[in-house]
């Protein structure tokens, strides 16, 4: 059974940056599927964020945080990465790292039903 586990998340300023780790494990799953980044602010829907496929090299990012984030992984430390910057007050949201059925990323979209195992979530705030 995949198990996926946020971390990272944490109360920052207007215009910081933060690094999220999504831990997935068993590790060689990084091969065999894509993985998404989403995230949810308070009475809103879940968002997609970025995907990133190891195995393909393909990448997709959403417009919710296009140009202000970069999306990545490491197949030796069984990790997903999401880099952000410029955070703004709208950016506070939990973030979820969820594991695609499919191994690639879609180069059009970015939904939450292409996806199958989701973790519990880190939480990001920015301060206004």
């Amino acid at each position: 059974q995949v198990h996926l586990v946020e971390s990272g998340g944490e109360l920052v300023q207007i215009g910081g940056s933060l690094r999220l780790s999504c831990l997935v494990s068993p590790g060689d799953t990084l091969n065999y599927h894509s993985f998404g980044w989403f995230r949810q602010a308070p009475g809103r829907g879940r968002e997609g964020v970025a995907c990133v496929s190891i195995s393909t090299g393909t990448k997709y990012y959403a417009d919710s945080m296009r140009g202000r984030v970069t999306v990545s992984g490491d197949n030796a430390k069984n990790t997903v990465y999401l880099e952000m910057s410029g955070l703004r007050p709208e950016d506070t949201a939990v973030y979820y790292c969820a594991k695609g059925f499919h191994r690639w990323c879609s180069s059009a979209r970015l939904e939450t039903t292409d996806f199958g195992t989701w973790g519990q979530g880190t939480q990001v705030t920015v301060s206004s």
